[in-house]
């Protein structure tokens, strides 16, 4: 099988050498983002919340590049230094699934993440054609 790299032009650039999405076959994973601010490249202020929309609003912002739709998303791994916040994380998470059936979910408390963020998720997607566009 094929194996594409991509990245998008809509997203801040990485801070960090790696590739911000691979496909190989039908499968598409996404590397951890963090809740940069795609104008500055900056981490957005705000909180937990704040932080978890912003990962959310950029995933809207490369998917169209990436070839790929949110109800393709099959497993997300969530990654937070506050987890005593949970709360207000999955308030974003059940906000962006309101009218989509879920991806399977891990979540789990950290000691740090890049940047000094607050959270961190990557992705996992299968088209529900099989095949990639």
């Amino acid at each position: 099988m094929q194996r594409h790299n991509l990245s998008s032009p809509r997203l801040a650039a990485p801070r960090f050498r790696y590739t911000p999405c691979v496909k190989v076959g039908p499968l598409a994973w996404l590397s951890g983002m963090v809740a940069l601010d795609p104008a500055t490249g900056q981490l957005v202020p705000g909180g937990v919340g704040a932080q978890t929309q912003r990962i959310f609003d950029n995933l809207a912002l490369a998917l169209p590049d990436y070839g790929l739709h949110m109800a393709d998303l099959c497993m997300a791994r969530l990654y937070t230094t506050v987890f005593e916040e949970f709360g207000a994380i999955n308030e974003v998470w059940e906000r962006q699934f309101a009218s989509l059936t879920p991806p399977a979910r891990t979540a789990v408390g950290v000691t740090h993440l890049p940047l000094g963020a607050l959270v961190e998720i990557e992705f996992c997607f299968y088209p529900a054609s099989g095949a990639l566009s």
